[in-house]
């Protein structure tokens, strides 16, 4: 089967192209940098010559609100266009769990406006949403930064290994297309502000965090409703005191 992985040279997309080659899979790891974007449309028909599934992990380079909606927009529409045109008959998008209750997110509203183009395409489609990456923790953490302290949220969120969301993803590309939203989470929850006091003391910095409930993440202020799944998610098996002390060292 061939598969095409937009945004096949990032973190998630890296590894998703790896699990499938393993299996045997005829995998395409699209990128800018292998001459395949998404937002020119420059090698976009070629890469999906044949392409029975597209698995699309990629991200804006920018979190700005209207360059990050611009992206996904722009990316989406031209994407699904070739698919069509190709005869591409599955339609796997990674997204963030949360995306319809967090409007004062910019990066949010721009996956939800992802998530609405894929649905009204025609394309057998499946959605996953993912709550945050492990690997994004240190990126929330700054975000927090206030002179010498982090103001953080205490909202419960459930964080997961970027490596079992790509297993989440490798199994789904080879089945059959759910035309749904799947989530997968992380196999604990955990406030916000207490993860962060986790990843700095496991980093040796003693800077202080600060349980700040008008603390806002990306734009958003959160409830403990707001980062975490509904329903019946999929689950990591990844704890995140793991992942710290695993090797190599986490950046």
């Amino acid at each position: 089967m061939k598969i095409v992985v937009i945004g096949g040279s990032g973190l998630i997309g890296t590894n998703v192209v790896n699990r499938l080659r393993a299996w045997g899979h005829e995998v395409i790891a699209a990128s800018p940098a292998s001459g395949v974007n998404t937002i020119t449309r420059e090698g976009l028909a070629e890469a999906l010559s044949r392409a029975h599934v597209v698995v699309d992990v990629a991200n804006s380079p920018s979190f700005e609100d209207k360059a990050v909606l611009e992206f996904f927009e722009t990316s989406g529409r031209n994407l699904l266009a070739a698919e069509a045109a190709a005869g591409v008959g599955h339609h796997l998008a990674l997204s963030v769990v949360g995306t319809g209750r967090n409007p004062d997110s910019g990066y949010l509203r721009a996956k939800l406006a992802q998530e609405n183009l894929i649905k009204a395409s025609g394309i057998s489609y499946t959605i996953l949403q993912a709550t945050q990456f492990f690997e994004f923790v240190n990126a929330i953490v700054q975000s927090g930064a206030d002179g010498d302290v982090f103001r953080l949220s205490p909202a419960l969120f459930q964080p997961i290994a970027a490596d079992d969301v790509a297993a989440v993803l490798a199994d789904l590309a080879v089945g059959a297309p759910l035309n749904r939203t799947v989530e997968v989470a992380g196999p604990e929850p955990i406030p916000m502000d207490a993860i962060a006091r986790q990843y700095l003391a496991a980093k040796g910095d003693k800077r202080h965090v600060v349980a700040d409930i008008r603390a806002r993440y990306f734009g958003a202020e959160l409830n403990d409703k707001s980062l975490r799944p509904i329903g019946q998610p999929r689950l990591g098996q990844t704890r995140f005191a793991d992942w710290l002390s695993a090797p190599p060292a986490r950046a």
